[in-house]
């Protein structure tokens, strides 16, 4: 596991939200990353803001050389937990470093961010475009996030949360014609929340293959 920068307030927020409870996580993969990889060619991949692993770990599992990144070191011995039992320890690099200083060196055939959201410093354009920057020629880049606060919360912590205009803006995709859209939707489902109320929360996907450039 490599250790990288990372700030301080960054990092002792996300140990806070890992450790006080023990286990997060389903320990499944997101849906939709599932939805959308399953017909790829199994090739290099970069998971940003992993986790607990999940995503990683299913990746690598389908064949996938898996760079895997978070800033909490509680979130990625969990994750490294998570593959050696799942038989594919192997097959992922798991690295602590804060995407809000500095950024994994490398391209890769699939980038992926799943819900890459947070009530403290994230500076969400530079990551999507260093996110893009990362993507092999021909690869993809998979941005899945949610389109605003869960029905049972009231108050605002300050979250951002990117539409799919903003996304393609930070990228350069709107403009360029080295990326093809490949999906592009909003996705509404039933959730409920801890207290037991429930409502819509609405999930945005953006798939993208770069078709030229480098």
């Amino acid at each position: 596991m490599n250790h990288e920068r990372h700030c301080p307030v960054t990092r002792a927020f996300w140990e806070d939200f890992y450790r006080r409870d023990g286990r997060v996580w389903s320990g499944e993969p997101n849906p939709l990353l599932v939805r959308e990889t399953s017909a790829l060619p199994a090739g290099t991949a970069l998971d940003l803001g992993c986790g607990e692993g999940a995503d990683a770990v299913w990746l690598a599992g389908r064949g996938w050389r898996v760079t895997a990144v978070d800033v909490s070191p509680t979130a990625l011995g969990r994750a490294a937990a998570h593959a050696t039992a799942s038989g594919v320890a192997d097959r992922v690099d798991w690295r602590q470093e804060d995407l809000t200083r500095s950024f994994p060196g490398g391209t890769y055939d699939l980038v992926s961010t799943q819900f890459l959201h947070s009530p403290v410093e994230l500076p969400t354009e530079r990551i999507l475009r260093a996110a893009a920057e990362a993507v092999a020629p021909r690869g993809v880049l998979l941005v899945v996030g949610h389109a605003g606060l869960p029905p049972w919360v009231d108050v605002n912590p300050a979250m951002r949360f990117p539409t799919p205009e903003d996304v393609l803006d930070a990228v350069g995709a709107t403009a360029s014609p080295d990326w093809r859209v490949v999906v592009r939707e909003s996705v509404r489902r039933e959730v409920s929340g801890p207290d037991g109320r429930s409502g819509l929360r609405t999930d945005h996907v953006l798939k993208l293959r770069r078709v030229g450039g480098r």
